[in-house]
């Protein structure tokens, strides 16, 4: 049942377009963590926050990504402008409006400027 979730939430469609415009791994400064986790999972978890409005801290566990994680990656997302760069692609994909869709939640999470560690 999440497979099928996940797979509604960001479609093969969607994914061919969102997969170039995605930064590479880098880790942190800190140290530590693991290997990068499976991207699409991973974009898919902000995708449910987005889409769903809900706290990052309620990620169903299903995603096998956590909530910090996406968050982590969502921030790094938002500073590369991968949102501005997904929001040009959805003009060329009429036929995805998910895509800009996911663009336009991600520009209003960012501007709301919500607790990072409990929105």
């Amino acid at each position: 049942m999440e497979y099928e979730l996940a797979r509604r939430l960001v479609p093969d469609e969607m994914w061919s377009v969102v997969e170039p415009l995605l930064p590479g791994f880098t880790g942190r400064r800190q140290g530590g963590g693991t290997a990068p986790l499976n991207e699409r999972r991973t974009f898919t978890a902000v995708v449910y926050v987005l889409a769903s409005g809900c706290t990052w801290r309620q990620l169903p566990p299903w995603f096998a990504v956590s909530a910090a994680t996406a968050h982590r990656r969502f921030i790094a997302w938002t500073r590369s402008s991968l949102w501005d760069r997904l929001e040009e692609a959805a003009a060329g994909h009429p036929d995805e409006p998910w895509i800009h869709d996911i663009a336009t939640a991600a520009h209003a999470r960012r501007a709301s400027r919500a607790d990072p560690r409990g929105s």
